[in-house]
């Protein structure tokens, strides 16, 4: 496959194990020696990979360009370097991320500094037994949330995923801790029979997450089931299958953003919508309010953690994938 091809492919083709293998040593190095000596072997695996990876360089390069461009055009400072440099200390936040998932399972990591926000809303409604859907997104560690989960009584969240491309971390997640992999639901498509379940699990009080900034899986030139919203200054497609689920499910649909700043890991839930109704009339316009809304909250978001949003493919663009 030519370069250019490669760079074309659906995020969901883009096979994570090599990274993973590097990352499987650097968490040893952490256990016996401590972070420090984690970032100093660090850097010869992140040269490699950034080296050798030139459809996520170029990629990072192209979400930090946006992300300087968006800044400046609202007045602000420019946050991030879009340059060789920035890639690496983009590539460096996924590094560390990885680093924290696994410490999460490892149980060494100190969840109990995290910092919860918004989440009153969610315990009211848990209080009532009504369930909802969670609008999650490639930002931060948003395997803290699934953690939290796991410690409160009755809070009960099930993570949509498609890991096939990332079998090789799972499996590591799930040697780690096995529990890491109980609510996690693999997906490729949201069938009648998969819709049923999850509407039986948000009526008996549970809450469903899906990530709200990655295109479906069996996306394609054929059948472009996305919304389309402008993210950080320029139109991107989005998916359309979390506000199809919630208008299915009629109940409350939240947004989950989690990230780490100054060293402290923070959750933000906010309420996005009590209910989501989709007209056939109206359908294909307020599903593009809706993805609007979303991309807003993910830019604000961004914004405070340019670093670690984690998408590394052309977002912009993945309309244009090939299928293989």
């Amino acid at each position: 496959m030519t370069a250019s091809a490669s760079s074309k492919r659906h995020w969901a083709q883009i096979n994570e194990s090599s990274f993973v293998f590097g990352m499987r040593l650097l968490f040893w190095i952490y256990r016996i020696a401590g972070r420090w000596p984690f970032r100093l072997v660090l850097y010869p695996v992140l040269t490699w990979y950034v080296m050798t990876k030139p459809a996520a360089r170029h990629a990072s390069r192209t979400y930090l360009s946006h992300v300087n461009k968006y800044a400046v055009h609202r007045g602000d400072n420019q946050l991030v370097r879009s340059d060789l440099v920035g890639v690496f200390q983009h590539f460096a936040s996924f590094a560390e991320n990885i680093l924290d998932k696994m410490l999460l399972w490892g149980g060494l990591y100190k969840t109990h500094e995290a910092v919860k926000f918004g989440q009153e809303v969610m315990l009211e409604n848990l209080k009532e037994q009504r369930g909802g859907l969670l609008i999650c997104a490639h930002l931060g560690n948003l395997e803290l949330c699934r953690l939290l989960a796991k410690q409160r009584q009755h809070l009960r969240i099930t993570v949509l995923v498609h890991t096939k491309h990332a079998q090789a971390f799972n499996r590591l997640l799930a040697q780690l801790d096995p529990q890491s992999q109980l609510n996690l639901l693999q997906v490729t498509e949201i069938s009648s029979a998969t819709a049923i379940m999850l509407a039986e699990k948000i009526a008996n009080g549970e809450f469903v997450a899906i990530a709200g900034d990655r295109i479906p899986v069996s996306m394609s030139l054929h059948s472009p089931r996305v919304a389309h919203a402008k993210f950080l200054g320029e139109r991107a497609p989005f998916p359309i299958g979390p506000y199809v689920l919630a208008s299915v499910m009629q109940c409350p649909v939240y947004l989950l953003f989690s990230y780490t700043i100054n060293q402290r890991p923070e959750c933000h839930f906010e309420l996005f919508r009590s209910s989501i109704s989709l007209p056939r009339k109206h359908r294909d316009h307020i599903l593009d309010e809706l993805a609007t809304a979303y991309a807003e909250r993910l830019e604000h978001y961004c914004l405070r953690a340019p670093l670690q949003w984690f998408n590394f493919y052309d977002f912009w663009n993945s309309t244009k994938y090939e299928t293989e």
